[in-house]
């Protein structure tokens, strides 16, 4: 079973103190935050294609990197990350070929149907509620249309300093490659001109 497959790793980990190369401090040593996707082949091609290292980064990773309520648990870390922990650019990261980009809502809620986690009465009583669930449920369609969208909720944001950069990036997963959709620096020098 994989959770003792990973306590056992775990405690052999420990042991043999294999942590130590990984001691840092809360504060991120480049004063940057990240919000990038949860997507399995990001987990180590990003932090290398983007060469930081353990204690350099705050990193938020969500489904399909994005950022859907100004007040919603995303912005409350960047928000934090900003005031708490020093972190003085903020960088919007979106990656080609998402699955997020390929999502199909009615699939998803046929799914939970499916696995008896709720019946037909309970979806119909969330949307009575006002509760969108294809909406919910939907990633986007563009990731750069995603990457803009989610930087002009930041930058809009009433708790986020003007003065902060805001980068918009996409990764390719296969080769690591970078493109700029949004150079912060550029933008920042934009509005103040």
């Amino acid at each position: 079973m994989l959770l003792h497959d990973i306590l056992k790793y775990n405690d052999q980990f420990v042991e043999d103190m294999e942590y130590v190369p990984y001691e840092t401090t809360k504060f991120p040593n480049k004063r940057m935050v990240i919000v990038t996707c949860m997507d399995a082949r990001l987990i180590e091609l990003l932090p290398k294609a983007l060469d930081i290292h353990n204690g350099d980064a705050k990193v938020i990773k969500t489904a399909g990197g994005t950022i859907t309520h100004a007040f919603g648990n995303v912005m409350r870390s960047i928000v934090t990350a900003v005031y708490e922990l020093n972190a003085e650019e903020i960088y919007i990261i979106g990656h080609h070929g998402c699955g997020m980009s390929e999502t199909n809502p009615q699939g998803t809620l046929q799914k939970i149907l499916d696995r008896g986690v709720a019946s037909p009465e309970i979806l119909a009583s969330l949307e009575y509620a006002g509760i969108d669930l294809h909406k919910w449920l939907f990633g986007f369609n563009n990731v750069i249309d995603l990457i803009k969208g989610n930087i002009d909720l930041v930058r809009n944001h009433p708790l986020i300093p003007k003065e902060i950069p805001i980068h918009g990036l996409a990764i390719a997963p296969d080769t690591g490659k970078l493109d700029v959709i949004v150079d912060g620096y550029k933008e920042l020098t934009a509005i103040k001109q």
